[in-house]
């Protein structure tokens, strides 16, 4: 794949966790885990409200729309695995550089990753890549009040909540409220991994 985008295509590893770019090969283990993980997904998932032009809903489509952003340096599309097995996304999306050097970032895993720190190690290891090899200076997570799992995953990282977004993103058929966490590079020197280790060795 070539690119001229900083830190794209990228590969990172830690503790048994995979973090690697997205591919079009990825596409039966894509549907499946969907598929398999519909009702775990499903309150958490984007949609489109009446009236917008309908997002691209097969691997085919989503994938390419992707990984065309990422060939422009707009984001990083992540595939998370676990012991060779497809199990979860983190994608980096919103890209802006000039001024800002800022993204968001948003994941999900499979439930049968859940509760193993799958999210967390993936989270910290694409946060780490951002903040050095890509060159972004902020990184954003925006998360439902509702949604505890994803409320772990940025306190395990340490992110601090710097603001709260009423009616923010249309998730699950309507307009809903997001806790909004971030991370500059000033804020975390030592990485946020290294950080995400000395909250599990202090448990």
């Amino acid at each position: 794949m070539s690119t001229t985008a900083p830190g794209w295509p990228a590969r990172l590893e830690s503790e048994g966790v995979v973090v690697r770019s997205l591919r079009k090969s990825d596409a039966d283990e894509w549907q499946a885990v969907r598929a398999r993980n519909h009702d775990w997904l499903r309150p958490w998932d984007a949609t489109v409200p009446p009236g917008a032009s309908p997002r691209p809903t097969s691997y085919k489509l989503v994938v390419k729309s992707l990984l065309h952003q990422a060939k422009q340096g707009l984001c990083l599309p992540f595939v998370i695995e676990l012991e060779d097995r497809f199990v979860g996304q983190v994608t980096v999306s919103n890209v802006a550089r000039g001024s800002a050097q800022w993204a968001s970032i948003g994941y999900w895993v499979a439930a049968e990753a859940a509760g193993r720190g799958v999210a967390p190690r993936a989270v910290a290891m694409v946060i780490d890549h951002c903040l050095g090899p890509v060159g972004l200076h902020r990184l954003e997570i925006c998360v439902r009040p509702e949604n505890t799992n994803s409320l772990r995953v940025v306190e395990k990282l340490g992110l601090e909540q710097v603001g709260y977004a009423p009616r923010f993103l249309h998730i699950d058929g309507a307009w809903r409220d997001h806790r909004i966490f971030a991370v500059t590079a000033e804020e975390c020197p030592e990485g946020v991994a290294a950080r995400l280790a000395t909250h599990q060795s202090h448990q």
